[in-house]
């Protein structure tokens, strides 16, 4: 009879066990709960905790995601505002604002995946058809992608989502046009390098000619003076050369034979022929440079004044 009992006693432990596990569930803190009854909603839990519910069939459970879903969209090709075909890769991140909204607009986020791809697709179309290919790779792309955003949040408000980002991750043009427009690029690329060389080669040589001409009129310019200031102390030497000759004549004659001397009788292979009695030698027979048989009293010949 006691183990009758016993037997018992854990079964029915096992059977409250079975139905408290049934009649309970767990909400992490990532997650939301919708609690249905007979396929309508009774309740909706956001914290986390522990949560009682009537066992299945007559409750169950529908959890929701609470952190931020990423949604990769197909690239798609759409006309700019300049005519011009491109092609944009775009993606978008988005979380589950309201949780009881989101269930009765999509259920679950394969369904609602599906519809705010649609909506984010219209919505790049609607606004890059706006815009130029430039302001979309150079100048804009920011507030583009703005204004996306917000023209996607007002949509997906409805489905009880909340879109944090929308970005572009490439817009471009179609390969062919791609390659077209490169090579167009390259030749314009080209063509000012040409120019740009052109010009450059025109201005070196108008800098060079300009440096030559004042090459010329500087060496000009210096030749002039350096002829003036030669000439300038040519005509002192010479003034001092005529008033020394005015104070000792004699002196001055004998300094420019001594002159003479030094100048032809140096080293090599002169030669000379002239008479013992000549006047260039009147030094070396006379020291007063007298010649034989001259009047004592004759002055002596004035000197031509020094060359250069």
């Amino acid at each position: 009879m006691s183990g009758f009992l016993r037997v018992g006693a854990l079964a029915v432990i096992a059977i409250v066990a079975v139905v408290f596990y049934a009649a309970t569930f767990v909400v992490q803190q990532t997650q939301s709960a919708i609690v249905l009854r007979f396929g309508a909603v009774r309740s909706v839990v956001t914290e986390p905790g522990l949560y009682f519910k009537l066992p299945a069939p007559f409750e169950q459970v529908t959890y929701l995601d609470n952190r931020i879903l990423d949604l990769d969209l197909p690239a798609q090709e759409i006309i700019a505002s300049d005519q011009k075909r491109l092609v944009v890769d775009a993606f978008t991140r988005y979380r589950i604002s309201d949780p009881l909204r989101f269930y009765q607009a999509v259920n679950n986020i394969p369904r609602a995946n599906s519809q705010l791809a649609s909506i984010v697709n219209g919505q790049v179309r609607s606004v890059l058809a706006e815009a130029t290919f430039t302001s979309m790779v150079r100048n804009d792309r920011s507030r583009l992608m703005n204004r996306i955003r917000d023209d996607v949040n007002r949509e997906a408000a409805r489905f009880g989502m909340t879109v944090v980002d929308v970005r572009l991750r490439r817009v471009d043009l179609p390969q062919a046009n791609s390659q077209a427009v490169f090579q167009r690029m390259q030749t314009e690329r080209q063509r000012e390098a040409a120019e740009a060389r052109a010009l450059g080669g025109q201005q070196s040589q108008e800098i060079r000619a300009r440096a030559e001409r004042d090459a010329i009129i500087i060496v000009a310019e210096a030749q002039r003076k350096s002829d003036e200031t030669r000439g300038q102390g040519e005509g002192e030497r010479n003034r001092i050369f005529a008033e020394g000759f005015g104070k000792d004549p004699e002196f001055f004659a004998f300094y420019r034979s001594m002159q003479a001397y030094e100048a032809s009788l140096k080293a090599g292979d002169t030669r000379m022929l002239l008479t013992p009695d000549s006047p260039f030698f009147r030094f070396f027979n006379d020291p007063s440079g007298k010649r034989a048989g001259a009047a004592s009293d004759a002055a002596p010949a004035t000197p031509a004044a020094p060359k250069p």
